[in-house]
């Protein structure tokens, strides 16, 4: 069989405390050391427990396993993306976005300022946990806004993410308990607009 390569825990773009204070430290260190490295681990051990049955052709629950798998690397990829679309503010967070990403969005919803409304309004409106994202369908060219349960379910196959956010309330509850909305705000001062940009592209190149 194929050696088995795992997850890891990718390191931040920019210091702990760099996204303050629309994120303080202590919520970016909790959230990325312990939330996210609770999917690695989760993902890793399934994997690893999978891996295991079938070398030694033993059987194992194939539908669970799964369904948790989902849930494990969908919370991994997910805040891997998360991480790199922000950045703090006036140090490439915030603004607004630029060249043909800025185009699309006009195209596709009309304004920023409408897109930016409607973002909110997927993010605040998710029901329980999960996230709000920008994505991209190659088949129409056509920017969407999803919102995704937990971190996988409602995710429409095939469609490229451009841009999240985490919404779950371990996500910004030590600096905004629980009103969402102040954070969804804040957010959008430490939107990594380049990085965002750069996924638009390549998803453009890919289509």
């Amino acid at each position: 069989m194929a050696e088995l390569k795992l997850y890891s825990l990718p390191p931040l773009p920019y210091a702990a405390g760099a996204l303050a204070p629309h994120i303080s430290e202590a919520q970016l260190t909790l959230h990325h050391t312990k939330h996210h490295q609770a999917y690695v681990n989760g993902a890793n051990a399934l994997l690893e427990k999978m891996a295991k049955a079938r070398k030694e052709n033993a059987d194992f629950d194939v539908k669970a396993a799964l369904k948790e798998l989902s849930f494990h690397a969908g919370g991994y990829l997910l805040h891997a993306l998360f991480w790199e679309n922000m950045a703090p503010a006036g140090k490439g967070g915030g603004g607004v976005p630029k060249g043909e990403l800025a185009k699309a969005i006009e195209a596709n919803f009309g304004s920023f300022e409408r897109f930016k409304k409607e973002f909110t309004a997927t993010a605040t409106g998710v029901e329980g946990s999960g996230w709000a994202a920008l994505c991209y369908c190659g088949r129409t060219d056509r920017l969407l806004l999803v919102q995704i349960e937990k971190h996988n379910v409602n995710v429409i196959p095939a469609f490229r993410v451009l841009m999240v956010l985490d919404v779950w309330e371990h996500a910004y509850y030590l600096d905004y308990k629980n009103d969402r909305g102040k954070f969804v705000d804040a957010f959008w001062s430490i939107v990594n607009w380049e990085a965002v940009a750069h996924r638009y592209a390549e998803a453009v190149k890919g289509r």
